[in-house]
Parts: C-alpha cells; structure tokens; sequence
C-alpha cells in the first residue's frame, strides 16, 4: 500500500469515528485499531491528533459544498425554489438513523475553548466558503444588493436547522427552515422588482 492510500486509510477511519463518536470520545489507538496500521504509522502521517482532526474537516470541505452545488443544479424551479431543496435534501438526511448532525458545528462546540484549534479554522473556512457561494448565486440572480446579507440569513437558518434538528432527533426543523430561506429569497426578489419567474443559472461559479 502506498503512503498516500495509507493515509487516506486512516483518514477515512477517523472520519467515521469522529462523526458517529465525537472527537473527544475516539483516541489515536481507536483511529489506529479501525484502519488496520499501527499507532507509529498514524503519527507518521499526522503529527498529532489535533492535526488528524484538522484533516478529518478539512477533508469534508469541498465534498460538502460540491454536494449543495449539485442538489441546486439538479432542482427545478427558480433560486428560491433551488436553495429550499437544499434543506430538503438535507431533511432527508436528518431522518436517517445514523445522522448525527453537522460535522463542522458538533466539532467546533467541542474545541470551543481552543480558539486556535487547526479544525476551528478549518470549520470557519468551510462555513464561510457556503455563505460566499450562496451569495453569489443570489447575485447572480439579479439580487446583488443583498446577496450577502441574504446569504448570511440562509447559513444562520441552515445552521439553526442543523442544532435543532440533532437536539431534537425532528426533521421537521429542516423543512421549516427551508420555508424560511425560501420566503426570504422571494420577498426579497419582490423588493428588488426582479421580474417574476426568472430562473436560476443551472449551476453557479464553483468555489476554490
């Protein structure tokens, strides 16, 4: 096995046990045992645990937002209609047994007291590239003088969905936030005097 299928081996071993156990729950000996190689060859790979951490969420980064890109594309409708079935892909998500939230927060409120924690960056970085891309699919739909506080609106309603979602084990929450999104995006269209019906570009600019 090469060095780099040997550490995407353990990587992927981390990430499953990180989202299902949380990241204080699971050592360095847990991630080792999982992925079949041993505690010296993990930390030949990543120096640390917070490094391994670090790598678990940045790993999840551009999957995570080429999954929203995706479910905005194959949708139909108009950008309100669009962004409202990203929340309800979502809500589908949230009804599966083995759904523990979102990756990002669950492991930020863990390190909340390590500001300069690598996976607390890394987690900024993920939320902040979602809210860019939000905000330029709403530019780009004729609502450029608000895309961003819109954009800023939706992440805060996605994020809320996800807390409440878990806290609660209710999908419903997803569904109603989405409702949300979608009558923010709609008045604001309104207000705009953006011409009723006009639909969304079939996939926005990707964010690298």
């Amino acid at each position: 096995m090469t060095q780099s299928a040997t550490r995407e081996r353990i990587l992927s071993a981390a990430a499953k046990l990180f989202y299902s156990e949380g990241i204080r729950a699971v050592s360095v000996d847990a991630v080792a045992r999982k992925a079949g190689v041993t505690k010296r060859t993990l930390y030949y790979h990543f120096r640390s645990k917070d490094d391994l951490i670090a790598a678990y969420l940045e790993a999840r980064d551009q999957p995570n937002l080429t999954l929203f890109q995706d479910w905005f594309a194959q949708a139909d409708g108009d950008t309100a209609d669009k962004i409202r079935a990203i929340f309800s892909r979502l809500t589908e998500s949230l009804r599966h047994p083995k759904w523990r939230g979102c990756g990002f927060l669950r492991t930020s409120a863990e390190l909340i007291n390590m500001p300069g924690h690598p996976a607390l960056l890394a987690s900024r970085v993920h939320k902040k590239r979602v809210e860019t891309w939000l905000a330029d699919v709403l530019a780009q739909d004729g609502l450029a003088r608000r895309s961003a506080e819109l954009a800023r609106q939706i992440v805060l309603l996605l994020d809320g969905a996800f807390a409440d979602g878990l806290l609660h084990r209710d999908a419903s929450y997803m569904e109603a936030a989405g409702n949300a999104a979608h009558t923010l995006i709609r008045q604001a269209a309104v207000i705009s005097g953006k011409p009723k019906g006009r639909q969304a570009l079939a996939r926005p600019r990707a964010i690298r």
